[in-house]
């Protein structure tokens, strides 16, 4: 049993907050991006898909820190996360100088893939709002301490954007810990940010970390584990530790037939998350997330459209036979 010390819900306004930048994804749908005339557009990101499947797939009270310049393209990624109802109180709104020489919103342009052909991510995020955070800018004592919040959760995508990105994520973190808020890290690796020698902030909960012996105060280590057969088929499952369980493994997926892998270790994350904040054994929590990400997989985008019901059943062993 992994028994992590937990906030009581009603002292909390939130069960989860995250702290990310928020772009706004580009999709050509079927066809690419270098011959595409039209994209379909959702928002998507690293640290805020985990607070978004929270609320969207789970009914848990989630918002998200991030910063975005504000024009139409901010306003209209504010438009999507309002439907995903992520709590957008605590995104700081930067002005625009009209042309973007200062300040801009990200841009992420992908494609799912097909066989052969891989997925491709094209980054668009230079001179962002979220990039230029700094310390100073967040209340975190306000949050933690007196709005109240259960659970935080960041990653190595956003500390790579800058330095004061990576200083407003140790800021956090050491505020959250300091009110007693359990703290999750996604290592999120991507070579184009170049963010896997950032080291590990003091966090209770790691996500993406190969070797946890490295980290041995971890209260929980968890990572997908993938083999890519094409872009079309995965092998996909978990695997999970803690101090009293040691080594757990979630259900092997072989051969899963893949629509969009974009996103799917976020949806394994909060998944993963979902259970140790319902007080769910290590063991259950991991397939929970290894059910989700499995379930984002079969629908385009970088969030989540399963339902707590199919995460639950496919969990529990269901399959994909027709429910009636």
């Amino acid at each position: 049993m992994t028994s992590l010390p937990l906030r009581d819900a009603d002292t909390c306004r939130y069960d989860l907050v995250s702290l990310g930048e928020v772009m706004l994804r580009l999709d050509p749908g079927e066809g690419r991006v270098r011959t595409t005339r039209t994209f379909r557009v959702s928002e998507g990101g690293g640290e805020y898909n985990v607070a978004r499947a929270l609320r969207r797939v789970f009914g848990m009270r989630t918002a998200v820190v991030t910063a975005l310049a504000d024009n139409e393209v901010g306003r209209l990624v504010e438009d999507c996360m309002l439907t995903g109802g992520v709590d957008t109180s605590l995104v700081r709104w930067v002005p625009y100088d009209g042309v973007g020489r200062s300040v801009r919103n990200g841009l992420n342009f992908t494609e799912r893939g097909f066989g052969v052909r891989g997925a491709l991510g094209v980054s668009d995020r230079g001179h962002s709002a979220a990039s230029q955070m700094a310390p100073g800018d967040v209340d975190w004592d306000h949050l933690f301490g007196v709005l109240g919040v259960r659970w935080f959760h960041t990653g190595g995508i956003f500390a790579a954007l800058s330095a004061s990105a990576r200083a407003v994520v140790g800021e956090a973190v050491e505020a959250a810990r300091r009110h007693g808020t359990i703290v999750s890290y996604d290592v999120n690796y991507r070579p184009s940010l170049d963010n896997g020698s950032l080291g590990l902030p003091d966090v209770d909960v790691a996500i993406g970390v190969p070797d946890v012996r490295k980290f041995p105060d971890l209260s929980v280590a968890a990572t997908t584990t993938r083999r890519v057969l094409s872009a079309s088929r995965n092998d996909f499952g978990a695997v999970a530790w803690s101090p009293a369980t040691g080594v757990v493994r979630a259900t092997e997926r072989t051969g899963l037939e893949v629509l969009d892998r974009v996103g799917s270790g976020d949806s394994f994350a909060s998944g993963l998350i979902y259970g140790l904040l319902t007080g769910r054994p290590l063991e259950i929590a991991l397939e929970y997330g290894a059910a989700h990400g499995a379930l984002a997989m079969t629908t385009p985008g970088d969030t989540s459209m399963a339902t707590a019901a199919e995460v639950m059943a496919l969990a529990g062993g269901a399959g994909a036979a027709v429910r009636r």
